[in-house]
């Protein structure tokens, strides 16, 4: 959820001061960007990854400051919005080389930690994007973890909003609507957070080759499909998310704002800049803390584009002679094992890398508007879905990682110097997925047509399956 802020409570005083600070720590990023005054630097990369933890019954077990308190040596391991997630986070690896048997062994060190420290309480960590087992008594404002960032995101959505509810409503395979007087329904999409650092003239295009691939790594991903008891979409967390924290400006006859979380506008120019502008000019400010540093530190800059959730989002660090460019891709869900998640990473990077480098421009051969399609088909409909790729191509998402990303991330992968090894150990095991078409959501929803509607039954046998730590594609029913 971004930096931690020490209160909740801001005065009309504050929103002015922060806006007149934001708007001068936008214009020095475009000077710099103008300037060419970004990090060179070779690809590096992290990752954030999100999970539950649940009771013997199968149920959220709000603990997460208890499994901490026994994991105070490993900042790695945060809390985030409820007490029933917990967040692991990786250093910064280069891509080069053997960069994901680095995260595996990084990410299985945190997790056996994390593990064990939950069992003490009594309880599990599961790696899945919803909770099939979460109802709406167990995802209450009392599950909000204590922190003043966590009280004033809640309380300025609402303040937006004109203290009107939210409200949540899905079609899919099944139909949900309910309405909320707080942001915790966003608690319940946990996912896996893949970071890049951008090269330096070629921002842009690493950024639209992940708008052009969400589609695909969102169904490739797919971990979601019940909420609330109810069978909805194949990534159910994408509507839920986008729906937890829809602050729109409600006075009459005035500016449209853009959605809080969702697609985007529409593709990366002028290295990624025309973002923070967006940023600034339709996103209303959610916490004006005020920070007593220079312009240089972007802080204030840095911290609403932290309350701006689009499936891409746009990251910048000040650095020694200007600043470092980040990508976070934000479509996939957390789990079902650590090695679902190197293989989703594998191909995320490897097909970014071969993307961006094509010779004619990408936003040339695939339309904005279509990418943003095929993203909520793919979220929908998983594999299944049907989208048009490149140059009109039309097809299954399914068929096309087969035949045309697959390879290409392969190429990518060896482009940007990762060993050959690891390019033979973790895409292979999204292949096997994606030509299984044993997903995440797939297993959910065939154990449900197998054995019922019990959602606390899925979520034991899930955590049985995932204990083997064997990829989703070999789990038996």
């Amino acid at each position: 959820m971004g930096q931690e802020i020490a209160r909740s409570c801001f005065s009309a005083e504050d929103f002015r001061r922060f806006r007149q600070r934001l708007k001068e720590e936008t214009e020095l990023l475009g000077r710099w960007l103008r300037g060419g005054h970004i990090a060179d630097e070779p690809l590096r990369i992290g990752l954030e990854l999100e999970a539950w933890l649940i009771d013997a019954h199968g149920m959220p077990a709000s603990i997460s400051d208890r499994v901490l308190a026994a994991v105070t040596d490993d900042p790695h391991i945060e809390h985030e919005l409820a007490l029933f997630n917990l967040e692991l986070n990786t250093a910064v690896h280069p891509l080069a080389k053997t960069p994901f048997s680095a995260l595996h062994q990084e990410l299985e060190q945190r997790w056996q930690r994390a593990r064990t420290a939950a069992a003490a309480a009594e309880a599990q960590i599961a790696l899945i994007g919803i909770l099939p087992s979460a109802t709406e008594e167990t995802v209450t404002l009392e599950q909000m973890t204590p922190s003043p960032r966590y009280s004033a995101l809640n309380e300025q959505v609402l303040a937006l909003r004109g203290s009107r509810p939210l409200t949540l409503e899905i079609e899919g395979t099944e139909r949900i609507s309910t309405r909320r007087h707080d942001v915790m329904l966003e608690a319940t999409t946990t996912s896996l957070q893949l970071h890049l650092q951008l090269p330096a003239t070629r921002a842009s295009a690493y950024f639209n080759a992940a708008i052009a691939l969400s589609a695909v790594t969102v169904a490739a991903a797919a971990n979601s499909p019940f909420f609330f008891g109810r069978q909805l979409w194949a990534e159910t967390r994408i509507p839920v998310f986008e729906q937890a924290v829809a602050v729109t400006r409600l006075e009459p006859n005035s500016a449209g704002a853009l959605a809080r979380v969702g697609f985007g506008s529409g593709y990366a120019r002028d290295a990624l800049h025309g973002f923070f502008v967006e940023n600034r000019q339709h996103h209303p400010v959610l916490l004006p803390v005020l920070h007593d540093t220079p312009p240089s530190a972007l802080a204030h800059l840095r911290l609403h584009n932290g309350t701006i959730w689009r499936w891409n989002r746009p990251l910048v660090e000040p650095s020694e002679d200007g600043c470092r460019l980040r990508l976070e891709h934000r479509v996939m869900a957390a789990g079902p094992t650590i090695q679902d998640v190197l293989a989703n990473a594998a191909f995320f990077y490897g097909a970014v890398a071969e993307l961006a480098e094509m010779e004619r421009p990408l936003i040339e051969r695939l339309p904005f508007h279509v990418a943003e399609q095929n993203f909520y088909r793919g979220a929908r409909y998983g594999l299944a879905a049907e989208i048009e790729w490149l140059d009109g191509w039309y097809g299954r998402i399914d068929e096309l990682i087969l035949e045309r990303l697959l390879p290409a991330a392969r190429r990518g992968l060896a482009r940007a110097g990762v060993a050959e090894e690891q390019i033979h150990t973790y895409l292979p095991i999204l292949e096997a997925r994606v030509t299984s078409g044993q997903t995440g959501a797939a297993w959910q929803t065939a154990w449900a047509a197998r054995y019922g509607n019990d959602m606390p039954g899925l979520t034991r046998a899930y955590l049985e399956c995932a204990a083997s730590g064997e990829p989703v594609h070999c789990w038996p029913l």
